[in-house]
Order: C-alpha cells, then sequence, then structure tokens
C-alpha cells in the first residue's frame, strides 16, 4: 500500500513516540495537584504524579533526586524512523539539580539486539546508585514529551523494588510554563546504594503472552496508535496486534498540555477487574509503560509490561497477529 495514503497516520506516531499530549491549561491545578500532599516539609512518601509547583517547593530537599529520561524520535531521510539521546537536549537546559537517566546508555543491556532491553536488576540499580538515587532517597522523572520515556524508569524502579519515585505531570514543559527556570549545570550528586529487591512479576516476557492469548483471566494492552493497532501501516516486521489485544493508544492518557488527564477519565478508560492480570505492551515497552503507570495509580494491582513488545513479538512469524479489516 501507498506510503503517502497513510502520511498523517505516520505523522500522529511520530506525536505518539514524542509522546506528545495531556488536560488542565498551564497554570490551572490538575487532578493530581488536588490529590498531592503539597506541604512544603520534605516527607518519607510523595504521590506518583506530582506538579510543577510541588517540585519547586521540594527542589533543595536533600533526599530528593531529580532525572531528565529523555529519549528523541526523529524521521530519518529515508522515512525510517530513529531513536536519539536526549543527553544533547539535557545539556542545552534541564531542570536545576537534575541528571540524566540514559534509556540508551547505562538503563538498558546494551549487548541486547533489542533495542531498550531490560538490564539486569543488579546493573540497572548500579546505574540508578550512581545518579544519586538510593534505598532512601525519593525520585521525580521526567522527559520533554508526555512522560512515557520517565514511565520507562519509573517501572523499572517498581521492578529492582523502589516505590518512592514520581512523575512530573507535564514533564519539562509543565516545569517552565509554570516559570521554572533551566539549567546547563551538571548534576552534583553524590552517588548512592540501591538495594535490589525484584519484582519478576512486574515483566512479562514471550512466553507469558503467548500463553495469555488462549487465557481469558489475563488482558492483553496495545499502547500503539489506533491506526498501527489496525494494521494499517507498521513500524515493525509484521502489521497489527497480538492477537486477542485490546487497544489503550499512549496518547488517550494524556490531554493536548501534555498532563495525564484526570482519575475520574483514565478510570473510564481502564476499567477492567482491578486485581486481574494485565501485559501492557507496545512497540519497545515504552508508550506500555506510562499506560501500566496509569493502572497502578488507579489501583491495578497486577499489571506487567511486555518489555520486548513488538520489537521481538513480529519479528518471530511463531506469534500470532491479527489485523483489522477496514470494513470492520
Amino acid at each position: 500500500m501507498s506510503s503517502f495514503r497513510f502520511l498523517p497516520t505516520l505523522i500522529a506516531l511520530i506525536a505518539a513516540f514524542t509522546l506528545a499530549t495531556a488536560c488542565s491549561k498551564p497554570g490551572e491545578p490538575t487532578a493530581a495537584a488536588e490529590q498531592a500532599d503539597v506541604s512544603s516539609e520534605a516527607e518519607a512518601t510523595m504521590d506518583m504524579l506530582v506538579t510543577a509547583d510541588w517540585l519547586a517547593e521540594h527542589l533543595d530537599d536533600p533526599d530528593l533526586v531529580v532525572l531528565d529520561c529523555t529519549v528523541m524520535v526523529e524521521q530519518a531521510g529515508d522515512g525510517s524512523f530513529q531513536t536519539v539521546s536526549g543527553r544533547a537536549n539535557y545539556e542545552a537546559g534541564h531542570i536545576p539539580t537534575a541528571g540524566f537517566a540514559d534509556l540508551m546508555g547505562d538503563l538498558v543491556d546494551r549487548d541486547s539486539p533489542l533495542e531498550f532491553a531490560v538490564p539486569t536488576p543488579e546493573q540497572f540499580a548500579a546505574a540508578m546508585g550512581a545518579l544519586g538515587v538510593g534505598d532512601d532517597t525519593r525520585v521525580v522523572l521526567y522527559d520533554t514529551f508526555n512522560s512515557a520515556w520517565a514511565a520507562r524508569v519509573w517501572w523499572m524502579l517498581r521492578w529492582v523494588g523502589f516505590d518512592n519515585a514520581a512523575l512530573l505531570d507535564g514533564g519539562l514543559s509543565a516545569w517552565t510554563a509554570a516559570g521554572g527556570a533551566l539549567s546547563t549545570e551538571p548534576a552534583d550528586r553524590t552517588a548512592a546504594k540501591l538495594t535490589p529487591a525484584v519484582r519478576p512479576e512486574l515483566i512479562a516476557d514471550r512466553d507469558e503472552v503467548l500463553a495469555a492469548i488462549e487465557n481469558d483471566a489475563v488482558s492483553l494492552i496495545d499502547a500503539m496508535p489506533e491506526a498501527h493497532y489496525r494494521g494499517d501501516w507498521s513500524m515493525y516486521a509484521r502489521p497489527g496486534h497480538i492477537a486477542g489485544a485490546s487497544n489503550i493508544p499512549v496518547t488517550s492518557l494524556v490531554d493536548e498540555n501534555r498532563r495525564f488527564r484526570p482519575v475520574d477519565e483514565l478510570a473510564a478508560i481502564f476499567d477492567g477487574d482491578r486485581d486481574a492480570r494485565a501485559i501492557t505492551y507496545c512497540g519497545g515497552g515504552i508508550a506500555a509503560s506510562s499506560n501500566a503507570f496509569v493502572m497502578t495509580r488507579l489501583g491495578f494491582t497486577n499489571v506487567a509490561v511486555y518489555t520486548a513488545s513488538l520489537k521481538e513479538w513480529a519479528a518471530d512469524d511463531a506469534n500470532p497477529m491479527e489485523v483489522i479489516s477496514p470494513l470492520d
């Protein structure tokens, strides 16, 4: 089929992978702001989603580590998409005190043929420790788009047993919209010790996903754009979606200001059994982590991310996929 026919969809996917969208206008309180504790005193815990105002109040707390998790998605001259480290953007201007969490470097298994493959828990914990994340710290994660890159780091932190992390609602744009300054100074954070207490059930592999296709008690959730889910076009070896999966695009979770939608709207999107097993996936486990973040925040208790996602699944013809006919 002609690639020009689906050019608008390609542009939409760039938006999805540059992860742009979210619900309140700059300066207006979000549902997260109404729920979060915005006390000026440092606290042992914090909400999973914090506002720019909250971060400004707590930025100098000695136990708070802020990390920029940005990865860029760009279109190459041949029309293909490529990921580029966000380090250059970080160096050009980041939230003061923030370090750079490198999802194309120390936070992935660079020996794997799969981009964004998860490292060992020990490797991940050591990399986070080098950034100043320890057993007794709090962490705020952000990126320059709609928080899915930050959500991937958040999910891996949960995977190794660390729960005291939050996403900055709206990311870097929310910070600057609230009047926050940017810095070009590198982070000056002493290395810390992060002790893994792994929760293996938070990451699903190919075999679990294959078994889930025949198990009505498990939900498979595709976080890709609807056109990609339908199979109108594909970035991977085969078009369509994993057999039996439903579609909740990552862009449906956020509004035009890149902030997460109010809790009641998100609860209407994710209306399943909150105790049932659910596995989210996308292309490389990034957008899927944002879906998993929202589900966890809503109280779903048994969510996993298929981190290898379609990059692994679509490459093997033995893994069943479905497309949706234009007549459906």
